[in-house]
């Protein structure tokens, strides 16, 4: 089953890639390997702002990292041509929690990505990881989260 498939039979629709905010471009393509710039948690109804261990639970937190994940697979499909299947893996994520400093539970956030990756694309969603807490996030977001991946 194609990625494009997986991800309709989920219900999700892949916005267009969201433009750079500042001098940097959303990604670069080196060979095979894409790098996704930081997507921040924004979806249909805006920008998902709070602090995880303040104002904000780990499962809305895990919800708005599931929407980084959804704006990185945007990117990923405009790198590819408008295509989602020229992806070939997950290679990374990086994630970023935007959370008090007593906050430790950074990975069950970044988990919302992390799960929604691998239930949208099989074993090729798997990924190595890293999940920290940030004192401070663009425009306030809960989360930010960049990617690596290889593409066809």
């Amino acid at each position: 089953m194609s990625f494009a498939s997986r991800l309709a039979d989920l219900g999700v629709s892949l916005p267009d890639a969201p433009a750079p905010a500042a001098n940097y471009v959303p990604f670069v393509k080196s060979g095979s390997t894409l790098y996704v710039s930081g997507q921040i948690s924004n979806g249909p109804d805006g920008l998902v702002t709070g602090k995880l261990g303040a104002d904000m639970d780990v499962d809305a937190g895990a919800a708005a990292a599931r929407l980084c994940a959804i704006s990185l697979l945007a990117q990923v499909k405009a790198a590819c041509g408008g295509d989602i299947d020229g992806l070939l893996r997950v290679v990374k994520l990086t994630g970023f929690v935007n959370s008090t400093a007593d906050f430790t539970d950074q990975p069950k956030v970044i988990n919302g990505a992390s799960d929604f990756l691998v239930e949208a694309l099989g074993d090729a969603g798997r990924h190595a990881r890293s999940a920290v807490s940030a004192a401070a996030l663009p425009l306030g977001v809960a989360v930010e989260i960049e990617g690596i991946f290889e593409i066809k």
